[in-house]
């Protein structure tokens, strides 16, 4: 969803995007709105305990219900290692003395995630007010959000970068990203949040959602709103799929209706992007997630040059384009055909059409349709071992853990020798 902007680029023509916007875009924010036309899911509130752990430097996890064992993080290399309890520790009286309890900070937390994923059924999807761990997924035994336990929640949020930015850097792309400074005599600081951060208006929650093992990503479709019109809309699953060709007037329609009857006047902004799920035989459509209209949002097969500029009903152009700098008019990579300004003349003498947004699929020869050996979210991803071992499963993951104990019990042992010598 991240994205960085390169200082030769265009400066696209966004409105302002206000810290009022992003929040109506928090999920714990929308979904009392829209429960009814969402997945199930369970929103937990996160007290400044957590929160604490979270953002804090490498991962301690809680031990396990029946599991002396316990794994945490080295720090310095930022791999994750397994350490013991039991009697093959270097010395148990340091190994205990040395590992608090984590979740001892916050037992209610840990409690309600224990028993909401009891609740779901067992299995969860796992995200904060705006982003979900998918970066992080290489660190999972399934590899995939998908959690069984606390621990599997935990070790996802903590490895994820996208779950960083949501705790740090939320307002970031905002005209003002920090609120004015309170007056010198206040010294109240928020209880959730770290103080003069920019995000003291931010309610952070946990959601748990309900895994449906049988939802299909090529059915996942990324819709944009501008001015409360549905613009334009694409898949999100990157992949070719022949039978989407075939059901695209289908889709269409049910997507529009649902954005007409749903969203269209209820949401607070008049530009944002929502996404959906619309399962066979595309009766219903399902509500995923809303997304802030801003350049950290992906577009996916769009361009957010193209967006901007892309006409709506009524409109003869989109938005006019501001360029930075040297007054190079280099539209960048990919940009070559966007229309930014089109003459009217042609289309004044055409008959009125009722406006359809464009949907977009990937085709056949597209380049993205053989992009599946490039690993989404590789910029985020771990040394090669470790990912080598994730891939492997539960199985591979232990082992690589037990050899990564092995080492350090080793240089520890090798530390004791060369400290008796002296």
């Amino acid at each position: 969803m991240e994205g960085q902007k390169d200082a030769s680029s265009p400066r696209l023509p966004f409105p302002p995007i206000t810290r009022s916007h992003i929040l109506h875009c928090s999920y714990h924010s929308w979904h009392p709105k829209y429960r009814s036309i969402t997945p199930k899911a369970r929103l937990i509130p996160l007290t400044a305990p957590f929160l604490s752990y979270l953002r804090a430097d490498g991962i301690i996890l809680p031990p396990e219900a029946n599991d002396n064992e316990y794994v945490s993080a080295d720090t310095d290399s930022g791999i994750f290692s397994s350490a013991s309890t039991s009697t093959d520790s270097l010395s148990d009286t340091d190994s205990e003395s040395s590992y608090i309890d984590p979740s001892l900070s916050w037992p209610e937390i840990h409690l309600r995630i224990k028993s909401t994923i009891e609740e779901l059924g067992g299995n969860v999807v796992p995200k904060l007010n705006w982003s979900a761990p998918k970066d992080a997924t290489w660190i999972n035994a399934t590899n995939n959000m998908e959690c069984r336990s606390p621990n599997d929640v935990y070790l996802l949020l903590k490895s994820s970068d996208f779950i960083t930015h949501d705790l740090e850097q939320a307002f970031d792309s905002c005209s003002s990203p920090h609120p004015p400074s309170p007056p010198a005599n206040n010294t109240t600081d928020s209880p959730e949040t770290k103080p003069d951060d920019g995000n003291s208006s931010i309610s952070y929650h946990l959601i748990l959602r309900k895994n449906i093992p049988a939802l299909a990503t090529s059915l996942e479709f990324r819709c944009f709103v501008r001015a409360r019109t549905l613009l334009c809309l694409c898949q999100r699953d990157l992949n070719h799929y022949d039978f989407l060709a075939d059901s695209v007037d289908s889709l269409r329609v049910q997507i529009q209706r649902f954005f007409d009857e749903n969203l269209k006047d209820s949401f607070e902004d008049a530009d944002f992007i929502f996404d959906v799920y619309v399962p066979p035989p595309y009766q219903r459509v399902w509500l995923i997630d809303i997304n802030p209209w801003a350049p950290r949002t992906d577009p996916l097969l769009f361009s957010w040059l193209e967006i901007l500029t892309m006409r709506g009903p009524g409109e003869e152009h989109g938005e006019r384009l501001e360029w930075d700098g040297d007054g190079d008019d280099n539209k960048g990579d990919g940009e070559e055909n966007v229309d930014v300004g089109r003459s009217s003349d042609d289309e004044d003498a055409e008959e009125e059409e009722i406006f359809e947004p464009e949907f977009r699929l990937v085709g056949r020869n597209d380049p993205e349709a053989y992009s599946f050996n490039t690993p989404q979210y590789s910029a985020h991803k771990m040394p090669k071992d470790v990912v080598d071992a994730s891939g492997d499963g539960e199985a591979g993951l232990r082992e690589f853990m037990g050899r990564w104990r092995e080492i350090v019990r080793e240089q520890g042992r090798g530390g004791l020798e060369v400290a008796g010598e002296r």
